[in-house]
């Protein structure tokens, strides 16, 4: 086995012929150069080493403070650090209507030698940053009210010597704790074994545990693959999942793949997709772009070979609100001793199967739940009723709806108020047959009255003729 010197230095000599034979290869073409986000040829034309992307990503944070701050997720085995880009209009706490910023997690490069994977990941946070700074009306929407987390480079050592492992010989891409097994091909001696997967996940845990959207990126089969991978089975939010599918074909690209990654690229255990879907409960895709890589660099510029890549992104980014169940009640009515009913809207394009009603008091108590849950599927309505002779209002008292985001189990959930204007108390006597008698029933009881009257009226008379 190779040491690690002097692997690095084949990998150095490698990336030095590279750079010469792709630099003569641009100096003789005569395609003209795309340039989207990415101006320069430098950037359209050369595969990021782990030096040349800090510098990049730290003058981001030098250039625009507004807008990015760079952290770190924490440090390879040789000591490089795990960049995560954070990208938002940080002047705003939150939306324009008071509500939380939607957020939206990003890694590539878990595998070292899928150098377009990493660039579609360092595409899709140049694509805002430059936006802003260019006055683009889109990445200023998107930066007001929504929160990016990328790691562009999660692999920094095995990109820099053009390797799929890490450095202990380990595919970082089997060794997350979801569906771990050792029968899987160099997936280390356990779950997390390695400080790149480790950080990764404890990232997630800490910055982006609301997220609606995970997307990895990798580079060999051309797909979008949502879960599971360790089974061919659908997932539990199969309905989102297949309208994204719809959408991205009937709008954007209708040759591109969308589909359960175990029969859409090959069975897998221990992937950071499964992981953040079936541990963190985000929406989650694998974006494979094409193998057709030229060692360290390309020909043809990055932003037109990745543009059906970038454009996917924007429309799962801009519509990233859309990607959980989202309850609305649009009517409830009260009645006081009896029932409670009402009519629930899902704004959303995720299903939920457990929600329940709450009624509390003004210190956030609960005094009353519904007995038992319902379910609303996808951008769909329900009517809803429960029993509710147990239940007391009181001064302050407001209503909220308990739910999970997503029928996947590990789903946050979620406090969503119902609106007061759209609730109607009622007393049960104005509905109940004893309190409030129809008038028929009260005819024939004034009948019965007058007849009982004039029964009581002729006994007496005729007990005054007896005597």
């Amino acid at each position: 086995m190779l040491s690690l010197k002097t692997f690095s230095h084949q990998a150095t000599f490698v990336r030095t012929i590279t750079t010469l034979l792709l630099l003569a290869a641009l100096l003789v073409s005569s395609v003209p150069t795309v340039t989207a986000q990415q101006p320069g040829i430098t950037q359209e034309h050369w595969y990021h080493s782990y030096s040349s992307l800090t510098y990049d990503l730290q003058s981001w944070e030098g250039d625009y403070p507004e807008i990015v701050h760079l952290t770190t997720a924490g440090t390879t085995i040789l000591g490089r650090q795990q960049w995560v880009v954070q990208i938002s209009d940080w002047s705003l706490e939150n939306k324009s209507d008071g509500s939380p910023k939607e957020k939206v997690y990003i890694d590539g490069g878990h595998h070292g030698n899928e150098h377009l994977g990493t660039e579609l990941a360092f595409l899709v946070a140049e694509f805002y940053v430059d936006g802003w700074a260019d006055g683009d009306a889109e990445a200023i929407e998107v930066l007001q009210n929504t929160e990016l987390y990328i790691m562009v480079l999660l692999n920094a050592d095995g990109n820099d010597a053009d390797s799929r492992w890490n450095m202990n010989q380990v595919d970082l891409n089997r060794n997350y704790d979801h569906h771990w097994t050792e029968d899987e091909t160099a997936s280390g001696d356990g779950p997390f074994s390695e400080p790149e997967t480790r950080n990764n996940a404890d990232y997630m845990a800490e910055w982006a545990i609301e997220a609606d959207l995970y997307v990895t990126m990798h580079t060999g089969t051309w797909i979008l693959a949502y879960p599971w991978g360790f089974t061919g089975e659908m997932p539990s939010d199969w309905e989102l999942f297949e309208h994204i599918r719809d959408t991205i074909h009937e709008t954007i690209d209708a040759d591109l793949p969308v589909r359960n990654a175990n029969a859409g690229i090959y069975p897998t255990h221990g992937t950071s997709r499964d992981y953040g879907y079936g541990v963190m409960g985000y929406p989650t895709f694998t974006f494979e772009t094409d193998d057709e890589q030229f060692l360290l660099g390309t020909v043809q510029s990055l932003s037109d070979r990745l543009s059906v890549e970038l454009e996917v992104m924007r429309y799962l980014i801009t519509n990233v609100w859309y990607w959980r169940a989202r309850l609305n009640v649009t009517s409830m009515e009260v009645t006081l001793g009896a029932e409670v009913t009402f009519s629930v809207d899902n704004l959303g394009h995720a299903s939920t199967a457990n929600a329940t009603l709450h009624y509390l008091d003004s210190d956030g108590e609960v005094l009353w739940h519904s007995p038992g849950n319902f379910s609303v599927n996808a951008s769909n309505s329900s009517s809803v009723s429960f029993a509710a002779g147990d239940l007391q209002l009181v001064d302050g008292g407001s209503w909220e709806l308990h739910y999970q985001k997503r029928v996947i189990d590990s789903a946050i959930w979620v406090h969503d108020s119902v609106w007061d204007g759209n609730i109607i108390v009622a007393e049960e006597s104005k509905k109940g047959f004893l309190y409030a008698p129809g008038i028929t029933i009260s005819i024939i009881s004034a009948l019965g009255a007058v007849l009982v009257i004039e029964g009581r009226k002729n006994d007496n008379f005729t007990q005054k003729i007896e005597s």
